[in-house]
């Protein structure tokens, strides 16, 4: 590896750890080149500003992320019986493989994902959406298959409920597990973590609309 293409490593590699860490709104770039030891003109020069590292940041895991994502989807779309059980759970195998790429890569793509939504980075949603809609637009179709019966308002707060709780989860993984580890006395890892979430998320989604119309006529 070049002296260029190791310092731009070690930029990303530090950025990562200290946004983990501290969140992307609380990390400067001062103390990103302070931890790297490389200056600001390194950073201008490889990534151009803040925003452009916090995407390069999180693009070493969708790259990885994203495509296995898709394999996933095209797979349960020749299934005539979906339901949202099986478009949730097509995330599980995706996430548990970052950590085939990466140390610790699913906690820590979860927790940057989160920390995304967390600090409001309007810059990264777009930058996802831009770059990986078209996974997107696959999952949200997945997700209408499973769910036919849902008008398009119910649908809308249903997902955003659910993204609530995923991002919740996601921005507070680590110490959720932590907390679970120590209160059950249990290894608890990603996976089992996924295991609990998805049927979750699948039952509200799936949620008989009866009780709803009650209140409302």
């Amino acid at each position: 590896m070049g002296a260029g293409l190791a310092t731009k490593q070690k930029i990303i590699e530090v950025a990562e750890s200290l946004f983990a860490q501290k969140g992307f709104k609380d990390t400067s770039l001062r103390a990103i080149t302070s931890q790297a030891n490389v200056n600001l003109a390194s950073v201008n020069y490889h990534f151009g500003d803040k925003k452009s590292l916090i995407r390069a940041v999180l693009n070493r895991y969708l790259e990885e992320f994203m495509p296995q994502l898709e394999h996933e989807l095209l797979r349960i779309e020749q299934s005539n019986d979906v339901s949202m059980y099986d478009v949730f759970y097509t995330l599980k195998s995706p996430l548990i493989n970052l950590d085939k790429e990466f140390d610790k890569g699913a906690s820590r793509f979860l927790l940057l994902v989160g920390r995304g939504y967390s600090d409001v980075q309007g810059h990264l949603r777009w930058f996802i959406t831009t770059r990986y809609g078209h996974v997107l637009d696959k999952f949200s179709d997945a997700v209408c298959k499973a769910n036919p019966h849902l008008d398009q308002q119910t649908l809308f707060w249903r997902l955003h409920f659910t993204l609530g709780a995923c991002v919740f989860t996601m921005a507070s993984s680590e110490a959720l597990l932590d907390i679970a580890n120590s209160e059950f006395d249990v290894d608890t890892d990603i996976e089992a973590m996924v295991e609990q979430i998805v049927p979750f998320l699948a039952s509200g989604m799936s949620a008989s609309d009866t009780n709803l119309n009650t209140v409302t006529s």
